[in-house]
């Protein structure tokens, strides 16, 4: 039987380090990133525009529904419509009579 020569041609330890230098490049870099975007971040000034922002969208909601609410309100005159609701009543309760004294 021939032998087979199973010695392997990459050196094992060679590849270890370059995965080590890598790595550590790479942490150096997330680092650097993370630190260059938090420092141009003031995290308090955003909070604060947030929550003016959705205090404006809120005022700006409520707002709208009181000047509608107002609108349709100020266009519907409730005694009146009760008046021709009442005549209305009145004209089918005469008519239904009058069907019923006809029969």
């Amino acid at each position: 039987m021939m032998a087979f020569n199973n010695q392997s041609k990459t050196n094992a330890q060679h590849v270890r380090q370059q995965n080590a230098q890598s790595a550590q490049k790479a942490q150096g870099a997330a680092g650097q990133y993370g630190t260059e975007f938090a420092s141009e971040t003031n995290a308090q000034e955003v909070r604060q525009k947030n929550a003016r922002s959705a205090q404006g969208a809120a005022a700006n909601a409520a707002n709208a529904a009181n000047q509608f609410g107002t609108e349709f309100a100020s266009e519907t005159d409730a005694q009146h419509v009760r008046q021709q609701n009442a005549q209305a009543e009145a004209r089918k309760a005469q008519a239904s009579s009058n069907n019923f004294n006809q029969q």
